[in-house]
Formats: C-alpha cells, structure tokens, sequence
C-alpha cells in the first residue's frame, strides 16, 4: 500500500548559485559522500530528499544529512535513511521507498513513493 508520494523540481543554476552564495549549506543538505558529485546530480538529489519528505509528510525535524541517495549496483538511485527520516517511516509503517530522478536542460527532478 502506498503510504505517501512526494515529488520536487530544482533550477540548477540557482540551485548551484544559492550553494555558492551560502557554503555551509552543502554540509547541511547532504553527507559526504554525496558532496564529491557534480552539480546536476546534487541538485536532484536535493529534490529528492525534498520529495522524501513530502512522501513522509513533511513533519519538522527531519535532518537532511539522515538521508543519503545512492546509486545501487543496478546502476538505479536507492534511499539510505537513518535517525530522524527512518523513525519518520518506521511511525508511518513505510517498508519500502521508490525514488527516480532526472535531469535536463538545467531542471533536476525526483519523485518518492513510499510504501508499507
């Protein structure tokens, strides 16, 4: 049963812009692994963690470092939670977690199903 959906768009100038303007920002919004990616794919993973917490519901509190974007051997994104974002889906039941993302033409997307 789907649990929640969520689904975000992010301009990737400005995006890259606002990263630029405020640096401490990268190691709020994102672990360090992702940090090393390139820009379009920080973006939508961006998009998705914001996507993530639509599905959730998007309650205070959730740390945005709980969550990481991964690319799994089958070469798909997957969603690493902990702490704050796996108590959120441990309370709503969520057993699994759907995430694609895109980009093009300077727009990075990402959609989230959660799922019990």
């Amino acid at each position: 049963m789907i649990v929640g959906t969520g689904i975000d768009v992010v301009d990737i100038p400005r995006f890259a812009e606002t990263l630029e303007r405020t640096p401490g920002l990268l190691t709020r919004l994102f672990t360090e692994t992702e940090r090393e990616l390139p820009m379009r794919s920080l973006a939508a993973r961006f998009a998705a963690k914001e996507a993530l917490a639509k599905a959730l519901g998007a309650p205070a509190g959730l740390a945005w470092t709980d969550v990481t974007v991964v690319r799994g051997d089958d070469g798909r994104p997957h969603i690493v939670m902990q702490g704050t974002v796996q108590a959120r889906a441990d309370e709503l039941g969520v057993k699994h977690m759907h995430v694609s993302l895109s980009h093009d033409a300077g727009i990075a997307s990402a959609v989230v199903i959660a799922e019990s």
